[in-house]
């Protein structure tokens, strides 16, 4: 089976009436007798930050489980550019243009921070994945681990082991490798998770080049409300399975249904 082309705009669709960049579609969950989200509709405009917000257990992360295939839905459907891709695999909608993050890192620990840009880079150019094997100097994927890591600002870690470092140093990594692989949609959870105060302005600067540099359409999950309030466009509200709200960072703050149900207070 060939490998699916990156989704261009819907059959048909006009230059003005392109299709999102991504689409959720009544998208429900259900497990045994527990509604884990039920009923879920939005859209992502293309280029656009959306950030995703709500108390733990609201099913932020169920929601980005079944928009990146690691689960499927009881019902519903998810689309990238108009192309329905409910029922497609992970890697086939890695292919077609959709990246994330997860809540912990997912690097590799013992390699070098340049090795792990490299691998992503090696990868996505359709060669082997090899752990063992030491690039050509100056090849086409070495080249593209250097761009990404000064892009982010890790060239000057690029020989240090991954796993020594910090939390904030980490998820740049996750992001240059997430780079490698030019996504078109990049799904980011909890990127500042752990990360040391000092780090947050570095971090949050890589992540808007995300849209800024490369065009990446983004969904956000985020706790941190003044970084995400900094970057999205749109905020959805999540509130045991449903889907609250989505307007505007300051409708959404102002709203006292938001208020009550997830801050807890005005803001």
């Amino acid at each position: 089976m060939s490998a699916p082309t990156r989704p261009g705009p819907a059959p048909g669709a006009a230059d003005g009436d392109a299709a999102p960049a991504l689409e959720v579609r009544d998208l429900s969950l259900r497990i045994g007798g527990a509604q884990i989200l039920e009923d879920i509709t939005f859209s992502v405009p293309t280029g656009q930050i959306v950030g995703v917000i709500g108390p733990n257990g609201a099913g932020k992360t169920t929601l980005f489980n079944l928009v990146s295939g690691v689960h499927q839905p009881t019902s519903g459907q998810v689309l990238l550019a108009g192309r329905d891709v409910t029922r497609v695999s992970i890697t086939r909608r890695a292919v077609a243009g959709l990246g994330r993050t997860f809540q912990t890192s997912s690097i590799f620990p013992g390699l070098t921070v340049h090795e792990n840009a490299r691998l992503a880079a090696q990868v996505t150019r359709g060669r082997a994945l090899s752990l063992v094997s030491r690039p050509r100097a100056g090849d086409a994927a070495s080249r593209r681990a250097d761009e990404l890591l000064e892009e982010v600002g890790l060239a000057h870690r690029a020989g240090h082991r991954a796993a020594d470092l910090p939390h904030g140093d980490k998820r740049k990594l996750e992001i240059a490798m997430l780079l490698a692989t030019d996504p078109q949609v990049v799904l980011l959870d909890e990127p500042m998770a752990g990360v040391a105060s000092g780090d947050v302005p570095g971090l949050t600067e890589v992540i808007r080049g995300l849209h800024r540099d490369h065009g990446c359409t983004v969904l956000m999950v985020e706790h941190h409300m003044e970084v995400l309030l900094g970057l999205v466009e749109r905020v959805a509200v999540l509130h045991f399975g449903h889907l609250l709200a989505l307007d505007t960072p300051e409708a959404v703050m102002a709203d006292p249904t938001v208020q009550s149900a997830y801050l807890g207070e005005s803001v």
